[in-house]
């Protein structure tokens, strides 16, 4: 199961149109690669082909992502990544550029449930969660 697989999935799933859903897995996916640490983000990576070119261009650390257009959030969001570090600097924006993307809470969960499964099943349910234990205020967001 490669990344393109698991967007279509999604997209079905969560009732969602395709260049939206991209945008929300690239960005959880990104989320991922900068909070979780060692082989298993890797590994894990290695594991959905693809997965890894979407993250990159959904980086959520990029300048001009999501939040970082100025304004009273973005400079929060700034201010908070400064003092918090990358880890909670990407989480926020992450979060950040869900909302953004116009979905509510209901369809960013409905999104990432059905992303989790997905991942489970190309990645295994050991190495994604194992990934997702190192985000474990990404599970809360998603409501998971």
């Amino acid at each position: 199961m490669n990344v393109q697989d698991i967007v279509n999935t999604v997209s079905q799933e969560a009732g969602l149109d395709e260049p939206t859903t991209e945008k929300v897995v690239g960005t959880i996916f990104s989320v991922l690669e900068h909070e979780a640490e060692g082989t298993s983000v890797s590994s894990f990576f290695a594991q959905i082909p693809g997965a890894d070119a979407l993250a990159q261009k959904y980086n959520v650390m990029a300048a001009g992502a999501a939040g970082s257009g100025g304004g009273l959030l973005s400079s929060l969001q700034g201010a908070l990544g400064g003092v918090l570090g990358e880890k909670a600097g990407a989480l926020i924006n992450g979060i950040a550029a869900l909302k953004e993307s116009g979905l509510d809470m209901a369809q960013i969960r409905q999104a990432g449930e059905t992303l989790i499964k997905q991942a489970e099943a190309a990645a295994g349910p050991d190495l994604t969660n194992q990934v997702l234990d190192q985000v474990p205020s990404l599970r809360g967001h998603l409501g998971l």
